[in-house]
């Protein structure tokens, strides 16, 4: 079974052969482009192979309808038939062999990502707010809300084991806060086409639609996505007949929405912001992010995907990345946003960037978002595609980006809007959406 997949264009890899590997190994991949070039040139030769047989075959079989057949045209025949047979056992292990190495192949990155080979090597574009000043230390987030009895882990370990948490009281009226406002903001035109004017985008300025999307998915549509990581990230749900994955995000039951669909090109763009409770194995990171809520198995997501065509996909992305940080600004959270070099942006990705709020409880940025823009590489395994108005149809380009990762942008409010006793005020924007209460 493969995971991981979506690819790119074998021809795009035939005249690029030598770029491919270059921007591979610049992406922590060694893809082996020279065994997937002989493999695909295998296999074109047995497929035209196959087809010139069974033309042969259906010569014959037309000449046969006209009379009875001879002993010698019998024989003619089963030799053809048996010729079918052999070719085609000979290309079901190239074929396999051939989508294995292809599927290996990353997407390639955008000519402005920069080369890193760690994360030590992203790019700082901006930073934007003072970081706040306080009295005393300020405290971490887990402190200020376990004292105030909004955060139980404790007893979350004892029902569900770590990185498991019951979040209460004035906490997830919190969360709630944030869900409708950016709810109401994404369903604003007037501030998409700001946003899009502010950045000279040139694109629609449609509206989100909220999409509460299914939590689970089948595994062929996950592959075909590019985004299931059994080993690493994702929880198999009930037995393997089962053949369901919890998702680890909101976007992999959204991008993989319009499976093997034709989407009409007046439909586009279609942009969707995801609500969904997530789910992640978060194999390797023990010990990090233990505390609080920042690194969690479950945790609530609002994500941002958007299906739009070839033209827009990279203004789409420009468009995400502005409401992200128009979000982080209306919060008044410090942050700085980061491009990420080669190495971080992931298998899918051409261009990658995070937000990272500025924590003061703990004296750091941690990342609260990420925007993610993968060209036509998710499209053509999920094999979702746009119908032109010309009557051509074309690969669909896929971006998703984080609204709110909820727990962590609770814990950069509760760090950064923490009082001298222990309390914490409520960011203006939100407080409408908290019934006036400007304290947790």
């Amino acid at each position: 079974m493969r995971y991981n997949s979506g690819m790119l264009d074998i021809q795009y890899i035939r005249d690029n052969a030598e770029l491919i590997a270059e921007k591979s190994r610049q992406k922590g991949y060694e893809s082996n482009v020279p065994e997937l070039l002989r493999l695909d040139a295998q296999r074109r030769g047995l497929l035209t192979e196959i087809e010139q047989v069974r033309a042969q075959r259906n010569e014959l079989a037309a000449k046969l309808n006209a009379q009875k057949p001879t002993p010698e045209q019998i024989e003619q025949g089963k030799a053809l038939k048996e010729k079918v047979a052999a070719l085609e056992a000979e290309l079901a292990p190239a074929e396999a062999a051939y989508r294995r190495l292809l599927a290996a192949v990353p997407n390639m990155p955008l000519d402005d990502v920069p080369v890193g080979a760690s994360e030590a090597e992203n790019r700082v574009v901006r930073e934007w707010g003072e970081h706040p000043v306080f009295d005393g230390a300020p405290r971490p987030h887990w402190e200020l809300l376990e004292a105030r009895n909004m955060l139980d882990k404790e007893r979350a370990v004892k029902i569900a084991g770590s990185r498991f948490a019951y979040i209460k009281g004035g906490l997830v009226r919190l969360q709630f806060a944030v869900i409708q406002y950016v709810l109401q903001t994404l369903g604003d035109e007037q501030i998409i086409a700001q946003l899009i004017a502010e950045n000279a985008l040139g694109i629609s300025p449609k509206a989100f639609t909220p999409v509460i999307p299914p939590a689970m998915l089948r595994t062929e549509p996950y592959t075909a996505s590019a985004r299931l990581n059994a080993e690493e990230v994702t929880y198999r749900a009930g037995l393997p007949e089962d053949d369901l994955w919890l998702n680890a995000s909101a976007e992999h039951t959204l991008c993989t929405m319009y499976w093997n669909e034709i989407l009409p090109e007046d439909a586009l763009p279609i942009r969707y912001i995801g609500y969904s409770t997530s789910f992640r194995r978060e194999a390797g990171t023990y010990g990090k992010d233990a505390e609080g809520i920042i690194r969690m198995h479950q945790f609530d997501k609002l994500e941002m995907e958007v299906f739009s065509t070839a033209e827009t996909g990279l203004a789409e992305h420009r468009l995400l990345i502005a409401i992200q940080e128009y979000l982080v600004r209306q919060l008044g959270l410090p942050y700085r946003l980061l491009q990420k070099c080669t190495f971080d942006i992931g298998k899918p990705n051409a261009s990658g960037y995070d937000v990272e709020c500025w924590f003061p409880g703990q004296k750091r940025y941690i990342e609260t978002h990420t925007a993610d823009f993968m060209t036509d590489y998710q499209a053509r395994d999920l094999k979702i595609r746009v119908r032109r108005n010309d009557g051509s149809t074309a690969l669909v380009h896929t971006n998703d980006a984080t609204a709110f990762a909820l727990g962590r942008i609770m814990a950069a409010i509760v760090e950064n809007y923490q009082t001298a006793g222990g309390g914490v005020r409520v960011p203006e924007i939100l407080v409408p959406f908290m019934n006036g209460a400007t304290l947790l």
